[in-house]
């Protein structure tokens, strides 16, 4: 945890209403990657309606209610081992892909 997480998780008392998806990762203890996953998941909402690409706002009321909430937390846990065992297994049958001898006899292999 670096200097500015600490400082920032050491006013827990006294958060700003909207976090950003960085801060709402350093509440929830997760990394910045894991935030677009929980609202895939639906498991964390951003406020309004944002367009996919732009900047997400948390409610930080809502979130420090979701992380007393040991079922909800129980669930972004399964959540994110489960995004990245499939992320991991892909990764895996696309090397095993490229490591493939070309046969002649499967034209459909070949690239």
């Amino acid at each position: 945890m670096n200097e500015e997480q600490r400082q920032f998780l050491s006013l827990l008392g006294q958060l700003p209403a909207r976090l950003t998806a960085e801060r709402a990762a350093w509440v929830l203890n997760c990394q910045l990657d894991d935030v677009p996953i929980l609202v895939s998941a639906r498991l964390l909402k951003p406020l309004g309606n944002p367009p996919p690409n732009s900047i997400k706002y948390f409610a930080a009321s809502k979130l420090l209610e979701l992380v007393q909430d040991r079922t909800w937390l129980a669930k972004v846990t399964n959540a994110l081992s489960q995004h990245w065992c499939r992320h991991n297994a892909r990764k895996r049958r696309h090397a095993a892909e490229d490591m493939v001898q070309v046969s002649p006899l499967c034209p459909s292999r070949q690239k």
